[in-house]
């Protein structure tokens, strides 16, 4: 099916900025949309900022000003660029995907999810 790997989460100060990307790989046909959601401690998972084939963006309000979602359709990849960071965004981050993928001579719908990557901001 799809993998997904992310990359680029760390420890950062208030105010500072990380970069998240997720690299999705194998018998893709297409990707349609993409996301990254965040969960923290005793929280609910909730989505952070979407964006489709075409680059349409969908952004969580905490997330609006502050956050820039990107995808390279070539590389399959997606972005998140994080400026202007709270201690209120430390939380683990997952990226999505949503498509569908190539199964022999058919095909089929996938959605699949990475294994996380932790941000972790300080005051």
């Amino acid at each position: 099916q799809v993998q997904l790997v992310e990359s680029g989460g760390g420890l950062v100060q208030l105010g500072g900025s990380l970069r998240l990307s997720c690299a999705a790989s194998g018998n893709i046909l297409r990707i349609n949309a993409m996301g990254w959601y965040r969960q923290a401690p005793g929280k609910q998972r909730e989505l952070v900022a979407a964006i489709t084939s075409g680059s349409s963006t969908n952004y969580a309000d905490s997330a609006k000003g502050r956050f820039t979602i990107s995808r390279d359709n070539a590389k399959n990849t997606v972005y998140l660029q994080m400026d202007s960071l709270k201690p209120e965004d430390t939380a683990i981050y997952y990226c999505n995907a949503e498509g569908t993928v190539v199964l022999g001579t058919d095909w089929d719908y996938f959605g699949s999810w990475g294994q996380g990557t932790q941000v972790t901001v300080s005051s």
